[in-house]
């Protein structure tokens, strides 16, 4: 559904008042306020399709009603979230959930919402009903070859798929792994995944990205062909220059330090981007901020300032992406909120005085530095964010013009109560 740009005009301006008195507030205490709102209304984080319906565990799954039906659903539903927040302006696919049928029209459609297509995601992590070979026991890394070789084969549709809508960049995220120990070889699983990944490298455009993603568990308990940051990384630096770590916030063992991993990544080169979500225990994909917001902020610092370091622009040169499951929440609502939390804990970054922490950490004055970072991570940025999103085109106010506008009742009438979104 589309939102008229009157009806924005007219929303805002019942929350302007009260807007402009918090923003007068802040505003002054930070420096260079007007680059920081620049930078707020440049950064854009993809939707992935398959957050726009109800999650679910293996247990069970209750819909929400009015999910989207097919693709063109899905686009308009991050449409409608890119109009109310200004932030959301690509979508990500995951083939084959969301193959294109009419590649115009799809892309027309996009263009219409004023959205580009970001990476797009394969998928041997499950069998599809027309598929030759079971990826039971592994994709890349099976001991079949005919079995490799119908993963890499996908992978390759993929790219083709992403060449067709303007992506640019190739997600590879493998359940391949282990169960019970003597089930695998682990240096000849390596060497069939690194085979794999070859080809699918092989077949990248010049001006494509291939992420290799990693997780520590799931679905495999005992091993993981990428199971964390350092096998990502060594797959990557045997790839060549196009391949690149992604790293899912969820996908650590507790009390991971991330931020170290992040810089350290930053500083070699191979940090690709970013699946943003949260957890308590493990991967369990909850709302952004919503348990940790802390290590959050900690992130982006180690981000912002390795970034700068490296003279790179933030908005553009590390992929920045949703990946949440929202089992009882409404899946606009709880996307919303996500990325409300990546703009705040990207604001907050943006505040630190990098000299000052500099010239802290040379002095060895550790309750200095805990403070400088402390100062900008207490501060109030969300009217700096509403601002960023007011100049864009945006509501002040997305979560509450969402239920104000009772959203997601319209969808139930035009989509119905029992539909389900395509994929998990």
């Amino acid at each position: 559904m589309l939102i008229e740009k009157f009806k924005i005009e007219e929303l805002n301006n019942e929350l302007l008042s009260d807007h402009r008195r918090k923003l007068n507030a802040v505003a002054p205490l930070v420096r260079n306020v007007e680059d920081v709102l620049q930078k707020l209304i440049d950064f854009q984080i993809a939707i992935p399709s398959w957050a726009l319906g109800a999650g679910g565990t293996r247990f069970g799954r209750f819909s929400i009603g009015g999910e989207p039906r097919n693709l063109e659903d899905k686009i308009e539903d991050v449409g409608l979230l890119h109009a109310l927040n200004r932030s959301s302006g690509a979508i990500s696919l995951h083939i084959p959930w969301d193959i294109p049928g009419n590649i115009n029209s799809i892309r027309a459609l996009a263009a219409q919402y004023g959205l580009r297509f970001d990476a797009v995601n394969s998928n041997t992590f499950q069998d599809q009903p027309d598929q030759q070979h079971s990826y039971k026991f592994g994709s890349l890394q099976h001991v079949d070859k005919a079995v490799r070789q119908q993963a890499i084969d996908h992978n390759i549709e993929v790219i083709r798929h992403g060449i067709e809508l303007g992506s640019e960049s190739l997600t590879v995220w493998l359940s391949d792994g282990s169960c019970f120990p003597g089930q695998l070889n682990f240096r000849k699983a390596f060497q069939n995944t690194l085979e794999g990944l070859h080809e699918i490298y092989k077949a990248l455009p010049e001006n494509w990205k291939m992420f290799v993603e990693y997780k520590a568990y799931e679905p495999n308990f005992y091993s993981m062909s990428v199971g964390d940051w350092g096998q990502s990384y060594l797959y990557a630096s045997k790839l060549g220059p196009k391949a690149y770590t992604l790293v899912d916030l969820g996908h650590h063992l507790p009390n991971a330090n991330i931020e170290q991993i992040v810089s350290l990544l930053l500083m070699e080169g191979k940090l690709g981007g970013f699946h943003f979500n949260d957890s308590k225990y493990g991967d369990d994909d909850l709302t952004v901020g919503s348990i940790n917001p802390y290590q959050l902020f900690l992130i982006f610092n180690e981000l912002v300032e390795g970034m700068d370091a490296k003279g790179m622009t933030h908005a553009t040169d590390l992929g920045w992406m949703i990946d949440a499951s929202h089992n009882v929440k409404d899946p606009l609502e709880d996307l919303l909120q996500s990325v409300e939390a990546i703009k705040i804990a990207y604001a907050q970054a943006l505040l630190i005085d990098a000299n000052e922490l500099a010239d802290a950490r040379n002095n060895n004055d550790v309750v200095r530095c805990q403070e400088i970072l402390q100062d900008a991570y207490r501060t109030d940025v969300r009217p700096l964010v509403a601002e960023a999103r007011l100049r864009a085109g945006g509501v002040l106010r997305p979560l509450q013009v969402t239920r104000q506008l009772k959203i997601r009742e319209q969808l139930i009438k035009q989509r119905g109560l029992k539909t389900v979104a395509t994929g998990l």
